[in-house]
């Protein structure tokens, strides 16, 4: 009896299949890899020199550090007009983590206004490196 039960339970499982689509990590198409976005290499702080700006920026890369390092798989973000904060109307281009590595963050574009420089990448993924993304919030916040 047994071995009728176990047999009825095989045949059962070998007809169920998984028809979704599969999507492979960090694919930007169906041909291509993600392509990774790298920090710069020169720290955008340094452009301003020693005085009270650069005691500013040195602060608002302090918190972009702890933004980027806080986010994880699933967070939305702004990816232009507002790198930062939780996207809103003013933003132009948002996104999703969807991994993480070592130093970087794969986003993927999930809406993007037509004035967005995102707008022909959407559903695109990308890596981001952490300096890059910390660039990015440099950049939205005028330094």
């Amino acid at each position: 009896m047994r071995w009728l039960l176990l047999l009825t339970v095989g045949a059962t499982l070998a007809c169920v299949t998984d028809t979704r689509p599969t999507r492979d990590r960090g694919a930007a198409n169906l041909f291509d890899q993600a392509p990774t976005i790298e920090a710069p290499k020169q720290d955008r702080c340094d452009a301003h020199g020693r005085g009270k700006t650069r005691r500013l920026c040195d602060e608002a890369r302090y918190l972009a550090d702890s933004f980027v390092r806080g986010l994880s798989t699933g967070d939305e973000v702004c990816l232009e007009g507002g790198f930062g904060e939780p996207p809103h109307g003013n933003c132009l281009a948002r996104a999703s983590v969807m991994d993480t590595d070592t130093n970087k963050l794969m986003l993927e574009v999930k809406g993007a206004k037509p004035d967005s420089r995102w707008f022909q990448k959407q559903h695109f993924q990308f890596w981001f490196e952490e300096g890059a993304l910390v660039d990015l919030y440099l950049q939205d916040h005028g330094y």
